[in-house]
């Protein structure tokens, strides 16, 4: 099941997360976001995960969302290039760290294309086209996925909205949620069965499901209650980290 995980990477937020890009011109709080992380990382651990903890780097301040340079199939690494300009450079740090880490690594060479973008069910691939994330780099990802034996669906990422998973994420094996600007794409409509998050609460639609858990943002009443009746719900707090426009996958790197 590709929310079966036994290992979560994650690293810890640099000072310099105050000039993370942020399409909402605010700046978090560098003692919060600790806070928000240091849960984050001990409900991964409730999860039944092994967290492993790379160090801040300040030159990068996004770099605390470590699932944008780089995503995982099976044992392998595959590292992506940024899309944001901030970013660039921050995938030839984490490759040698995976390196140390990972049975192998790939890498992707060419284009943009960053984790957030990316959707994995299985041994699929959805790919979401978008700002970050272009068809050259998408076109050389999904050479090196059928290498590895997936498969490989691109798409669009709707239009006004960052990463493709800021706007939906997988509940479980059938089950899809998403935003209503996702569902009027219509992509998922045939494939799964979708819950649309209400009006309001677009936030949520980036969760996460963790072997028995789905992690959920805390302050949602509604979607809370639409959840809660089928999953075991971890609520998180996400208030400063989604100030610059992340999520709760976007903070670790799982397999």
């Amino acid at each position: 099941m590709a929310y079966n995980f036994k290992n979560a990477l994650v690293r810890t937020p640099s000072k310099s997360i105050s000039n993370a890009i942020s399409s909402m011109g605010k700046k978090p709080n560098f003692e919060k976001v600790i806070a928000e992380h240091n849960d984050y990382k001990m409900h991964l651990e409730r999860s039944d995960i092994n967290v492993i903890t790379l160090d801040a780097l300040e030159d990068y301040p996004d770099s605390v969302f470590v699932e944008d340079p780089a995503i995982t199939f099976n044992n392998f690494c595959i590292i992506l290039r940024p899309g944001a300009s901030s970013r660039f450079g921050e995938h030839n740090v984490f490759r040698n760290e995976a390196k140390n880490i990972f049975e192998e690594v790939f890498e992707v060479n060419n284009g943009k294309i960053e984790g957030g973008d990316i959707l994995r069910i299985n041994d699929r691939f959805i790919i979401g086209l978008s700002n970050r994330t272009n068809k050259e780099g998408a076109n050389e990802l999904e050479k090196i996925l059928s290498h590895l034996g997936a498969k490989v669906t691109i798409t669009n990422t709707p239009n006004g909205v960052l990463h493709f998973k800021s706007d939906c994420s997988l509940l479980d094996d059938e089950t899809i949620l998403q935003t209503k600007k996702m569902s009027l794409t219509g992509f998922f409509e045939n494939q799964f069965k979708v819950i649309n998050v209400p009006e309001g609460e677009e936030i949520v639609a980036n969760s996460l499901r963790v072997n028995n858990y789905l992690l959920v943002p805390k302050g949602f009443e509604k979607t809370y209650e639409l959840l809660s009746k089928s999953y075991n719900i971890i609520l998180a707090k996400v208030d400063e980290i989604s100030k610059v426009d992340a999520g709760l996958s976007c903070m670790s790197l799982r397999w």
